[in-house]
């Protein structure tokens, strides 16, 4: 296998990954905040924070994939591909997982909200939290790329 197309598939992994973990997590999140939104529609903007926080996960995918394309030109071996496919894979794995846990998190924070509004700035954290560790993906793979 050619090193260009190992290292394709490596970018198309890590935009695919993030955005299905960010997919799912908005599924999970957006379920949550229409039901609290149904019972309390004055919640909207508290509540939508928390909806959209695992979208970022499949930003950050889109991100890097961008940024991979410029090492792309100079694979000429199969090592390099490889290498470049190693490089994406701290975010690929952890863009994917964060998403999914971030989610979960958020619609634990919504269903708070729902109770007591007046929590939101402090449930933010929570979910924000699980969101430093996919930066720490990016940044490891951006400086993998090199």
């Amino acid at each position: 296998m050619d090193g260009q197309v190992i290292a394709y598939i490596g970018i198309a992994l890590c935009v695919l990954a993030c955005g299905c973990g960010s997919a799912i997590g908005l599924y999970k999140t957006g379920q949550a905040g229409a039901g609290v939104l149904a019972e309390y529609p004055k919640k909207f903007s508290k509540v939508l924070i928390l909806v959209v926080l695992p979208a970022t996960n499949g930003i950050y995918g889109f991100v890097l994939a961008i940024l991979a394309q410029g090492s792309l030109a100079g694979i000429e071996t199969v090592e390099q591909g490889w290498r470049l496919f190693g490089s994406l894979l701290p975010l690929t794995i952890t863009g994917f997982v964060a998403a999914i846990y971030q989610a979960k998190c958020s619609v634990a924070s919504i269903y708070a909200v729902a109770k007591d509004d007046a929590l939101s700035g402090k449930l933010i954290l929570f979910p924000a939290m699980i969101e430093t560790y996919t930066l720490l993906a990016l940044v490891s793979s951006i400086l993998l790329l090199g």
